[in-house]
Order: C-alpha cells, then sequence, then structure tokens
C-alpha cells in the first residue's frame, strides 16, 4: 500500500515507491522531496527537491546534514509548504532526518521525537550509527540553546 505518513502538519515520512507516487504528492500536497539515499529516484512531478547522499550504514556520516535537513523543512513550512522525507524503506535514513528536524525545530527530546515519528510510521528504526549521532545532535542543541539565552 502506498502511503505517506504525516509526521507533523508540514512533516511526512514515506519509502521511496510512495514518495515517487505523482498522485500522492499531489493529494498530500507536499511542496519539498528529501530523499536520504544515493540511488532512489525522485518524483517526476515539479516540486522543490534536496538529496541527502548517504547509504543507510552506521558508519555513514548522516550528523553532518541535520542542520540543513531540518532547517529546510522549517524553512518549507513557514512558507505554508510541506515535505515528506524518505529513504529506500523509510525506517532508517528518513527517521533520522525527520528526528533531527523534531529535536531542532520543536524542541522535543530524541526520546520524544522518536515516540513522535515511531506513532507516525510503525516501522522507524533509525540503525545504531544514526541513533548514536542523534545522541550526540541532541547534546549540541542543549549546548547551543544556553550558548544562545546566556
Amino acid at each position: 500500500m502506498l502511503q505517506l505518513s504525516t509526521v507533523t502538519d508540514c512533516l511526512l515520512i514515506s519509502n521511496a515507491r510512495s514518495a515517487c507516487s505523482n498522485e500522492l504528492i499531489q493529494k498530500e500536497e507536499v511542496t519539498l522531496c528529501i530523499n536520504v539515499s544515493k540511488q532512489q529516484p525522485f518524483p517526476s512531478i515539479r516540486v522543490s527537491t534536496l538529496r541527502v547522499p548517504v547509504y543507510d550504514d552506521p558508519q555513514e556520516d548522516l550528523y553532518k546534514y541535520f542542520d540543513c535537513c531540518a532547517d529546510a523543512i522549517a524553512n518549507e513550512a513557514e512558507r505554508g509548504g510541506r515535505t515528506v522525507v524518505y529513504c529506500k524503506n523509510g525506517h532508517s535514513r528518513s527517521a533520522t532526518v525527520c528526528l533531527a528536524y523534531l529535536m531542532k525545530h520543536q524542541g522535543l527530546t530524541l526520546t520524544d521525537a522518536f515516540q513522535v515519528v515511531k506513532s507516525a510510521r510503525s516501522v522507524v528504526e533509525p540503525n545504531p550509527g544514526f541513533w548514536t549521532q542523534l545522541e550526540r545532535y541532541e547534546q549540541d542543541l542543549k549546548i547551543r540553546r544556553s550558548a544562545s539565552h546566556s
């Protein structure tokens, strides 16, 4: 079954097959597609696109993309747009990017963000390497926030 799962009003998560369905992209009013893979296609319909070229490998450095992806989702939302984040199966890479966004722009802890994404799409499971990167990101965000408030 093809489906885009709603994480927030402006953020959806799915696998590549669903994200490349032009009907679904139109129906869900998606304006930005973040493709977290090296080889998966983009939908053929005209939308903004962002590719994060990583494999679902715990050794991959997905961390370096957290800020730009989180900010892209937030900027799209400010313009009234909606973003779908996807990878091949919609389990690990796409979930990791969604978690980074929720932590940075919704102020959620990693644990709370995971609950939100997991309840939207039950199969999400960031690989252990990505989870460690998210834990580091959570600490970095705390440091940044305390620095900006002092």
